[in-house]
């Protein structure tokens, strides 16, 4: 009988100089030695599977659970984990997914002797470029992608045509909506320190505070000052910046019918002191 095919590792490489890691040493300042058992947990887990680890709405409690650490606390250090990108951000928004690019590289160390042999299959969760990928790893997202090119003679690599196709989509959004590249860097920066204090958003709930924030401003510097007083002061929603700008908005609307007068305003203060 053959034997079954191993997915996962055994054990895994951690450098020597790994509490030196400026990433770790903030880690530990800010979360003690919880904050590194827990990343350590999380390493286990993945190259326990593989390369990658899928978790659901129970795992925060599984591992809270498990490491005796509070539930809020084991969210707050995840949150930060994926904020440093000892974590892959967007893969985990999209599809609960936990890798990075780092995990797959040692991963790919640990598995070369047996790979060489009988080549490991990866798929949609690899994030390593196709140069950086080793022959004996084969990844059928490179090959989707170079299938792709195959119908698309302008365009440039597989992995060149993937990104393109994400940036143009992006784009579209942006431009529908209004965001300029201003806008969209401190929007990205409102949504990490959300997700920072509150925790982990799925892509509709980012979809409904673009809206929102459309909604409350067709000034491109008013959203800018509205995203950035946000972040600032960590909240969970979108306001107006003031309440001042509303009523002045209020009172023109309601006197839309009637020229607004020019006032010369040293002409009046000349009156006033009776020049």
């Amino acid at each position: 009988m053959p034997r079954p095919k191993k997915n996962g590792l055994d054990y895994f490489p951690l450098d020597v100089d790994f509490l030196d890691d400026p990433k770790i040493k903030i880690l530990k300042a800010r979360y003690g030695r919880d904050g590194i058992v827990f990343y350590i947990y999380l390493l286990c887990e993945i190259y326990k599977q593989g390369y990658y680890l899928q978790v659901d709405d129970d795992f925060e409690y599984i591992i809270s659970d498990d490491l005796k650490i509070d539930q809020n606390k084991a969210k707050q250090v995840l949150n930060f984990l994926l904020s440093r990108s000892l974590f892959d951000n967007k893969l985990f928004q999209s599809d609960k997914v936990l890798t990075s690019a780092g995990i797959q590289k040692r991963f790919q160390l640990a598995v070369k002797e047996r790979a060489r042999k009988n080549p490991i299959e990866v798929g949609r969760y690899w994030l390593l470029k196709k140069n950086d990928t080793e022959p004996f790893i084969k990844c059928t997202h490179f090959r989707d992608l170079s299938e792709k090119k195959e119908s698309y003679s302008g365009n440039n690599d597989c992995n060149s045509t993937e990104k393109s196709l994400k940036k143009s989509k992006v784009k579209n959004i942006n431009n529908i909506l209004g965001f300029s590249p201003e806008l969209e860097q401190a929007f990205q920066m409102y949504i990490l320190v959300r997700s920072s204090n509150y925790g982990a958003m799925i892509p509709e709930q980012i979809q409904a505070l673009r809206e929102d924030l459309i909604k409350l401003s067709d000034k491109e510097e008013e959203r800018i000052a509205i995203v950035k007083k946000a972040t600032a002061g960590g909240w969970k929603s979108f306001y107006k910046t003031t309440t001042s700008e509303k009523k002045r908005k209020t009172t023109v609307r309601n006197n839309n019918n009637f020229e607004r007068r020019r006032y010369d305003m040293d002409d009046l203060e000349s009156k006033l002191l009776g020049r």
